[in-house]
């Protein structure tokens, strides 16, 4: 993508803020909802989905069995973590987040919703010049088993093109994850809900990570869709006991 001299200018000096910058302060406020289940990667082995926490089917309309895809994560070690962050991309928070990957030299997912991402291309830029992964999150955030066919597509086609995709909601059925492998996508969930969208306190937000963190475990957190100051004062925290534990923090293969 060429950018505007302009915008140009702002994802230059987001990069170079998100590489140097240390922990920054919290900022103002703005709702969001989404809750799901979980589809998380195996360590030590190829990267196989499974239907919900611990293997069980939680993805309606689909028996609860396993499918394996072709992405190896064995290489990134028995204590690797998958952050992901929905929502986005905010022109005030995505950039907060960037900063506290950037100072524990962590990696993670942005499954972004199109709209935003046509609102704020430059941070798109930045997100992945800074190493980060992308998958696609739908255009407009809608319940998709709610829609038409063609609605759905259109939600799915005009999102950004990822191999990753995440319904809004962990709202998916046989037919909604069907549509989107036609677009080549793999639908990706997660295993630990931090329920950071309901602003539960910083405090709230790191046990869920740190309860939550398991080798090989996708944790869900917002970037966009509301405040996320609570979010980000939460995440240096809790990647700070997680480093001292061992764990890595890398980005799915989307």
């Amino acid at each position: 993508m060429t950018l505007p001299s302009g915008k140009l200018l702002l994802a230059a000096a987001l990069l170079l803020s998100t590489a140097l910058a240390q922990t920054a302060p919290p900022a103002p406020d703005r709702p969001s909802a989404q809750s799901a289940p979980a589809v998380r990667p195996a360590a030590h082995v190829p990267f196989t989905v499974h239907l919900g926490k611990r293997g069980k089917s939680t993805t309606r309309d689909r028996p609860a069995d396993t499918k394996p895809v072709p992405w190896d994560l064995s290489t990134h070690g028995a204590k690797a973590l998958y952050l992901t962050f929905d929502d986005g991309p905010h022109p005030i928070y995505t950039p907060k987040v960037l900063s506290i990957l950037a100072k524990h030299h962590a990696k993670a997912t942005f499954f972004v919703l199109g709209r935003e991402v046509a609102a704020h291309p430059e941070l798109l830029d930045v997100e992945r010049a800074a190493g980060h992964h992308i998958g696609n999150h739908t255009w407009d955030h809608p319940m998709l088993t709610h829609l038409t066919d063609a609605r759905i597509r259109q939600e799915i086609s005009t999102g950004v093109k990822s191999r990753c995709f995440r319904p809004p909601y962990r709202d998916t059925n046989k037919k909604v994850e069907a549509i989107a492998a036609s677009y080549h996508f793999q639908q990706i969930l997660w295993d630990v809900d931090t329920n950071d969208w309901k602003k539960p306190g910083e405090a709230a937000i790191e046990r869920a990570i740190l309860r939550g963190a398991h080798p090989g475990a996708i944790i869900l957190m917002h970037d966009g869709g509301g405040n996320r100051s609570e979010t980000i004062a939460a995440l240096d925290r809790a990647l700070t006991k997680l480093a001292a534990q061992g764990y890595s923090f890398r980005s799915l293969p989307c």
